[in-house]
């Protein structure tokens, strides 16, 4: 998951097209969510954020172990990114996005969208101004000034900008370079830092046989969760069972992905993302990384898999502030139905 650039418009209009479509994943009765006899809520339709590499391979462990089939879902569909995730939950082509609340944030501030988020995948946030020692060396917010930074457009700039004010940077001081996601200019130099993923390009760098510093947003003054799943409240009114068995196969791939990196990683290489010629030990690196940076927590050991914690909520509530999106905890968080899948399911915590 990462930031793209969100073509408003086309989130609005998907606003206005909603209530006229019907949702992905529509149910036809209860489900238990533990499969067996649940009844059919026909097919699951996601929206990833990026492509199909390890980042879902808990989406991947769900559909090869019949957690999505087990839970009353016909057929799952996972459609690849980038894209604007929001527009197609929005238009009910999706019943569930991968995003994050600062993607997703100013969507429901600006427009109005009836959306929220149900669960996270990583309760760090990934992103990183990547560096390379010995040219960039940036260890600190300090280590930014008189520095080129490659960013992207989009939300990655707002965050950037971010970055800088809670850290009292004048942006004056930082040279920002438009980039897109290849992080070529920083290996030939064109730049000493780079917006990253610490579970992504970080790795790419490194393995091209750089030793790498990661700046880490996360550390550094912006905390907020990311690959979260975004709904409709028109969803979470009429298909909350739906949800309910997503989130339940959700964990249990999860779980799955969290224990064996080394499968998270063949069946991003070999199966979902055979055709975009992923490498093996970066798609293993990248799986390693994220369930022990990102996925598994303190938090997480005590409440479950996905969940958000009241502070890591308001952790998020600051950041998005300092990135300009005042927004309360209620109008962008629903972890009812997660908290309702553990209460039904004690065993998930096991």
């Amino acid at each position: 998951m990462r930031f793209r650039s969100r073509p408003a418009r086309a989130a609005a209009a998907a606003v206005a097209a909603a209530a006229a479509l019907t949702l992905a994943a529509c149910s036809s009765g209860g489900s238990d969510s533990e499969g067996g006899d649940a009844e059919s809520f026909g097919e699951l339709n996601i929206q990833l954020s990026w492509v199909k590499n390890a980042e879902f391979a808990g989406e991947y462990f769900a559909i090869e172990n019949g957690y999505f089939a087990d839970a009353g879902f016909d057929d799952v569909t996972l459609t690849a990114g980038p894209t604007a995730t929001e527009a197609t939950v929005l238009s009910g082509t999706a019943l569930v996005g991968v995003s994050n609340p600062v993607s997703t944030a100013p969507v429901i501030l600006e427009e109005d969208a009836p959306l929220k988020i149900i669960g996270t995948t990583y309760q760090k946030n990934p992103y990183t101004i990547l560096s390379i020692a010995g040219k960039g060396d940036i260890k600190t917010p300090a280590d930014l000034v008189g520095k080129k930074i490659g960013v992207q457009a989009g939300p990655n700039e707002t965050l950037f900008d971010a970055l800088l004010a809670v850290n009292e940077i004048d942006p004056s001081e930082v040279t920002k370079v438009p980039v897109e996601y290849d992080p070529a200019p920083l290996v030939n130099g064109e730049v000493d830092g780079f917006f990253a993923f610490v579970t992504n390009e970080s790795i790419t760098v490194e393995n091209l046989g750089n030793e790498v510093v990661n700046l880490l947003l996360a550390d550094n003054g912006l905390p907020f969760v990311a690959e979260s799943f975004v709904v409709t409240d028109q969803s979470i009114a009429e298909n909350r069972e739906a949800l309910k068995a997503f989130l339940y196969a959700e964990v249990l791939g999860w779980k799955d992905a969290v224990a064996d990196a080394d499968e998270s990683a063949r069946l991003a290489v070999e199966v979902y993302g055979k055709d975009l010629g992923l490498d093996a030990a970066k798609e293993i690196a990248q799986a390693k990384a994220q369930n022990e940076l990102l996925i598994v927590t303190d938090e997480t050991d005590a409440n479950g898999l996905l969940t958000i914690s009241d502070e890591l909520q308001k952790q998020s509530i600051a950041s998005l502030a300092a990135a300009g999106y005042e927004i309360d905890a209620e109008q962008l968080f629903d972890m009812s139905l997660l908290a309702e899948v553990y209460d039904e399911h004690p065993e998930l915590l096991e």
